[in-house]
């Protein structure tokens, strides 16, 4: 994701990513437009991932713990 566009939260891009893993599931796509979305989901996935470590990181500053014990 570049820096000009703001990265969804982690309800948008999981949403987003259910829709792409949806539209390769049912098929009927070019191989141009499979990529292309394969290409989307590994982005959205990266991004609910990077959320996700965040959050990891926030509750186990919070709780004084660290995360590799």
């Amino acid at each position: 994701m570049s820096d000009a566009t703001p990265q969804p939260s982690y309800e948008e891009a999981r949403a987003e990513l259910v829709e792409v893993v949806r539209t390769l599931e049912a098929g009927g796509t070019t191989l141009e437009e499979s990529l292309a979305l394969w290409e989307r989901g590994e982005a959205l996935a990266k991004v609910c991932q990077d959320w996700l470590d965040g959050a990891r990181k926030r509750l186990d500053d919070a709780m004084g713990t660290d995360a590799d014990d």
